[in-house]
């Protein structure tokens, strides 16, 4: 299979953990770009983690509690992220109905 650019979107509806992207089998995901939209008017956080099974402990906190300005869109990452097949990255909004996180991602096979 080729290389090939895919990306990862959620609307964070709820504040519980909320899988982003895992990388699949036989595939490293080297993530360009995560931006963070506040669409409510409200400033809210963020929490980004990477979850490795084969890891202890198994989850690594990237931002915690990163906070977005109201009606802002923050670029999360200065230098690309690289995900190993099974890593998780996930993403926690302080409050429901918020944030909305969309993740640009180059899968090399």
């Amino acid at each position: 299979m080729p290389n090939k650019y895919v990306n990862a979107k959620k609307d964070l509806s709820s504040t519980s953990v909320t899988t982003l992207y895992t990388a699949p089998s036989l595939t490293t995901g080297i993530v360009k770009s995560i931006l963070v939209s506040e669409d409510s008017g409200n400033a809210d956080t963020i929490t980004l983690t990477i979850t490795d099974a084969e890891s202890s402990p198994a989850t690594f906190s990237l931002f915690k509690t990163k906070s977005i300005s109201a009606n802002a869109t923050v670029e999360l990452l200065t230098a690309p992220l690289v995900v190993e097949t099974g890593e998780i990255l996930k993403v926690t909004a302080a409050t429901a109905n918020r944030l909305h996180v969309v993740a640009s991602i180059l899968e090399v096979s």
